[in-house]
C-alpha cells in the first residue's frame, strides 16, 4: 500500500476522517505571481497542453507557480519534487510526492523540524477525482509528520491539479475539506494568492471560511 493506491473513500476510512466541501479561500487576495511566471505560462503553456503528458504538464504549467513561491519565501520555505515521504508504512503512508511544500530549509528530503504543509498531486489520466485519494493520504502523511516533530502546523493543504486546473483540500484534525471551487490557470495570480496564503506569506485581508 502506498499513496497512489488510496482512493477518497479509502482514505477517508482507514483514517477516520470526516468529509465535507464548502469554499475555503474566498477572503484571500490576487496575488501577483509576475512577469516571470506569466512568460512561462504563456509560451509554454500551449506546448504543454499540446504533447498532454503529466511530465510536461509538470515541468510548465505546474513547477514555476511552486518555484516562484519558493523564491518569494527563500530561506524559509522548501519545495521538494519527487522524493520519498515514508511516515508509516503499515498505514500506507509511504511513497514518492509528486511536490511537497513547507517550512524550513531546502534539502533533498524532508526532515524535523521542516513542516509540510501542502501537497501537490499531478492528476493522471487529466482527472482531479482519481488524485484526491492521494492526495488525502500525503496530507495525512504531513500531518502525523508534524505532530511526530512536534512542530506548530495543525492544518495542512493538498491540490490535486492536472496544470490547467486546480483543486484544493484543507485537513484539520479529522476534518477534510474540499474546496467547492476549481480554480483554472487562467486565474493564474488568483491560485498564486492561494500558495502564498497557504504558506503563510499572504493573510487573509478579508473574512473566508
Amino acid at each position: 500500500m502506498a499513496f497512489s493506491n488510496f482512493t477518497l473513500a479509502s482514505a477517508v476510512a482507514d483514517f477516520g476522517l470526516t468529509l465535507s466541501s464548502q469554499p475555503l479561500f474566498a477572503g484571500v487576495p490576487v496575488f501577483g505571481a509576475g512577469p516571470t511566471v506569466h512568460h512561462v505560462l504563456e509560451s509554454m503553456g500551449q506546448l504543454a497542453v499540446g504533447i498532454n503528458t503529466e511530465k510536461a504538464r509538470s515541468e510548465w504549467l505546474i513547477a514555476p507557480l511552486l518555484g516562484e513561491v519558493w523564491n518569494r519565501g527563500r530561506g524559509t520555505l522548501f519545495v521538494l519534487s519527487g522524493v520519498d515521504f515514508t511516515v508509516d508504512k503499515e498505514k500506507g503512508l509511504t511513497g514518492v510526492v509528486d511536490f511537497m511544500v513547507g517550512r524550513g530549509p531546502q534539502l533533498s528530503f524532508v526532515f524535523s523540524p521542516s513542516c509540510p504543509i501542502l501537497a501537490v498531486v499531478e492528476a493522471k489520466n487529466e482527472s482531479i477525482p482519481g488524485g484526491q485519494g492521494q492526495c488525502a493520504a500525503e496530507m495525512v502523511a504531513a500531518q502525523r509528520f508534524n505532530q511526530t516533530a512536534k512542530t506548530d502546523i495543525d492544518t495542512v493543504y493538498g491540490v490535486v491539479t492536472t496544470g490547467t486546473t486546480w483543486k484544493f483540500h484543507q485537513l484539520h484534525g479529522t476534518s477534510l475539506v474540499i474546496d467547492t471551487r476549481e480554480y483554472l490557470i487562467s486565474d493564474v495570480d488568483q491560485i498564486f494568492g492561494i500558495l502564498m496564503h497557504i504558506v503563510g506569506l499572504n493573510p487573509i485581508t478579508t473574512n473566508s471560511v
